[in-house]
């Protein structure tokens, strides 16, 4: 074994370091993954598989085992075109992962913040951008999808150039495999936190109020990180939370039943995660990629 593979990536130390600070970080990730996976098309995947192997058999001077693969490949589209003819994307891949590099404290993130605007006011952009990647606190998926549009013209113009020019043929093969188009789907983190600490307090009001109310604080003070950071920042929906929050702590003083003031306030913000979400997926919907699966 190598040095290089004895010792641990600073990536990996990175990861190691965050899930043990917060345990939740890697079940989210996981479970998020697990979730986006159900989506992959198996035949979709093979077929990429077979696009694979016949740019394979092309550089081996295989043009048999090539035009075999390209067959193969435009079988398992067609297997997908049937079975999805109103989709124009299908998942073939799925990575998940926790970017955190936004500081804690929203003082500091408005003076991030503010650096950036004046990066921006100087047509400073690579600054500004350099700076924008320390504002980033979320969860990501993403999802790497075969475009149905392309992808079987692709294929079937690497058949008809294949016995004419080789290495055309592999050309049009790699065009179809970069053309892979990836959506990302973000959550803010700061979301994901506060819903825990609400699923937290709702636990704790049974037998410790005042507990409750702190936790609640908790949730309050991740709202307005989520808020600072820029998660749809000027949504409404933020004051409808965290006016239901400061609700809840005046109840949880008294001698008030709050179970359904719970259901209602956890109701609502899983219902602003699951927008949030969306309209942040598909934003993103035009990247061209050069993964495969």
């Amino acid at each position: 074994m190598t040095d290089t593979q004895a010792k641990p990536t600073l990536e990996m130390q990175r990861n190691r370091a965050e899930q043990q600070a917060h345990p939740d970080l890697g079940k989210w990730r996981n479970e998020a993954e697990q979730q986006a996976l159900k989506t992959v098309d198996k035949d979709a995947i093979a077929a990429i598989e077979q696009t694979m192997k016949a740019i394979e058999s092309i550089a081996a001077g295989k043009t048999d085992d090539a035009l075999k693969a390209i067959e193969e490949a435009t079988g398992k589209l067609n297997v997908v075109l049937a079975r999805n003819p109103e989709l124009a994307l299908i998942p073939v891949s799925v990575e998940a992962q926790i970017i955190d590099t936004a500081p804690r404290d929203i003082d500091d993130i408005e003076k991030l913040a503010d650096a950036v605007d004046a990066a921006i006011l100087v047509d400073d952009f690579p600054t500004a951008r350099a700076l924008l990647g320390g504002l980033r606190s979320e969860l990501c998926v993403r999802t790497y999808h075969l475009p149905l549009a392309i992808y079987p013209t692709a294929l079937q113009e690497a058949a008809r150039l294949l016995d004419k020019d080789s290495e055309a043929a592999a050309i049009a093969l790699l065009a179809a495999l970069n053309a892979l188009v990836t959506v990302d789907q973000v959550t803010p983190l700061s979301l994901l936190i506060a819903q825990e600490a609400i699923n937290q307090a709702h636990t704790l009001a049974q037998n410790d109020k005042n507990a409750a109310q702190k936790v609640l604080e908790t949730a309050e003070f991740e709202l307005n990180r989520a808020m600072a950071l820029g998660y749809a920042g000027q949504d409404p929906e933020y004051k409808a939370l965290k006016d239901d929050i400061s609700n809840l702590k005046k109840q949880l003083k008294g001698s008030e039943d709050t179970t359904s003031a719970f259901s209602k306030l956890k109701a609502r913000l899983s219902s602003f995660l699951k927008r949030e979400s969306d309209r942040r997926a598909s934003s993103t919907n035009d990247q061209p990629s050069k993964k495969a699966a």
